[in-house]
């Protein structure tokens, strides 16, 4: 069980889709493939909540398994020519956003209960998209982790267009061709890896101990820069990083429910999950000479998201732009590795990768929220833009008095604004402090700068709370009936996180902080 749980992991869900093939080709109802889908989900999780039971985050991943073998690890050759090996395992860093993946893909597939629109098609999709969250996080071959990566390209194309709103051709295409153009990127610097290396192999472990000895220039510049920048771009853009993060807030609006909570829950992290899996470790000094600017697009990330989110008068929207802010958090604690205070690193990086779950947990349940508004009142208007195609309710107030109407939805909403915005005793909150204790200690005056991103987090999480929930009755709100049970069943789970993380959060500290020491290790020796 221990050696073939990961492979489960990554490939069950791809027996889900053959399953749900088998059925199609029998001519089953579309309720058939709903069923398929949530027991293939389920199974997933259960092996995912074994998993953490019995997950020791003190294992070291080695890079030959066959002479140092590692609990829940498998390492086969695969491609012998190129030394490509079929090589997954599991440590602290990669543990928690299984564990969130499993979640939230379960979460979802009950959330898509009422498609009706190719059924077939868009539960196949959502399980190929699994399979592909699941081998990046679990892959230790770049060669295997840039497969994945690849897969997933696919399915959330065609799932924002096919499935989204009125511009989700548009949104799908935009989304494709930057992820495209980071994978290009991303690509190169794999190659360069390689290539430079000296041991030809593809094994992150391996190129660890290999990178510095990376030497040689190209077109005047050091090898190991250029092969930062090409990473740096490629991870940059699924962060996504100013300035490449103007395919996220279309793609978010335009994408059905469900997917948006895939999208701010789990691939957003790829992108940071990619940074401290593959270019800190292999290049540390790189790490070092840029965390000065890593710090500063960190901030811009905190205020321009926000600043955004002030902005829109649609709810998605600024829910959208709000993960473009609570991700340069991550950015600003990742950055505090060069902090000369060990208290200091050690809180910026458990901060960074204990936001990046909390953050999971609390976008996905504000993106659900806002869906099964949206499936109430059929928009999400804050505020109705002035040119809205019904003049009477043109720059009109979009809801108002929903907290009468719906009283158990707002106290889930209200808790969900509270968490974005970081208030003690949710899971928000101590993540976020502890990136910005890092920070602090590395980058004081950024770091300042970067704390207003709180006041102005506040600004747009209480001014929409009192514009849909408080004053009198809106006309979209008169016949609004509050969420069903099965709404609520979604919604408990991800409850029960926001606030067991907020109160205690030693688990996922205690699960995070081993192999975050290490990766501090590796790069603060190249100082």
């Amino acid at each position: 069980m221990e050696t073939s749980i990961l492979s489960i992991l990554i490939f069950f869900p791809l027996v889900g889709i053959l399953g749900m093939f088998i059925a199609y080709m029998l001519k089953q109802e579309d309720m058939v493939y709903k069923y398929i889908a949530l027991f293939t989900t389920t199974v997933q999780l259960l092996l995912t909540a074994w998993l953490y039971m019995n997950f020791d985050p003190a294992i070291q991943l080695s890079a030959d398994l066959i002479a140092e073998p590692v609990k829940f690890a498998v390492q086969v050759p695969w491609i012998d020519n190129f030394n490509i090996e079929y090589f997954v395992g599991i440590d602290g860093l990669s543990a928690p956003l299984v564990l969130l993946t499993a979640l939230l893909m379960f979460i979802c597939i009950v959330a898509s209960w009422n498609i009706t629109k190719h059924v077939f098609a868009y539960f196949a999709l959502f399980l190929l998209l699994n399979t592909g969250m699941m081998g990046v996080f679990l892959s230790l071959d770049f060669f295997l982790f840039y497969i994945f990566w690849e897969v997933m390209l696919l399915p959330m194309y065609f799932l924002i267009g096919i499935w989204g709103g009125p511009q989700r051709k548009y949104a799908a295409i935009k989304f494709f061709l930057y992820t495209l153009f980071g994978s290009v990127f991303l690509l190169l610097g794999m190659i360069s890896l390689y290539y430079y290396s000296g041991i030809e192999s593809f094994n992150l472990i391996s190129l660890i101990s290999a990178a510095p000895s990376i030497t040689g220039s190209l077109w005047g510049f050091e090898v190991k820069y250029l092969i930062w920048i090409a990473l740096f771009i490629g991870f940059a853009i699924k962060v996504p990083i100013f300035p490449f993060h103007t395919w996220l807030p279309l793609a978010h609006v335009e994408a059905p429910t469900s997917i948006s909570v895939i999208l701010a829950g789990v691939l957003l992290k790829m992108g940071t999950y990619g940074l401290l899996r593959i270019s800190y470790p292999l290049l540390p000094g790189e790490v070092i000479a840029f965390s000065y600017t890593l710090a500063i697009l960190a901030v811009i990330n905190i205020i321009w998201g926000a600043t955004n989110a002030i902005a829109q008068r649609d709810l998605k929207k600024m829910v959208a732009y709000s993960s473009v802010s609570h991700m340069g958090y991550v950015l600003l604690g990742m950055a505090a590795i060069v902090s000369s205070s060990p208290a200091g690193t050690q809180a910026g990086m458990n901060g960074a990768v204990m936001q990046m779950f909390n953050h999971g947990v609390i976008t996905a349940m504000l993106f659900l929220l806002v869906g099964m508004l949206y499936d109430r009142a059929h928009h999400r208007w804050i505020v109705f833009p002035d040119d809205y195609e019904d003049a009477d309710k043109a720059g009109k107030m979009g809801f108002g008095g929903v907290a009468n109407k719906m009283p158990v939805f707002s106290a889930f909403v209200m808790i969900a604004f509270f968490a974005g915005l970081g208030l003690p005793g949710l899971s928000g909150f101590i993540s976020e402090a502890f990136c910005f204790i890092g920070g602090f200690t590395a980058f004081k005056l950024i770091t300042v700068i970067g704390t207003f991103g709180i006041l102005l987090n506040a600004v747009y999480f209480l001014r929409a709370y009192q514009r849909i929930f408080w004053g009198d009755e809106g006309e979209s709100s008169k016949d609004l009936t509050d969420i069903s049970k099965r709404e609520i069943s979604i919604l408990v789970p991800l409850l029960i996180l926001v606030i067991g993380l907020g109160v205690y959060p030693s688990p996922l500290i205690e699960m995070v902080e081993p192999t975050v020491q290490t990766i501090i290790d590796i790069v603060q020796s190249a100082i």
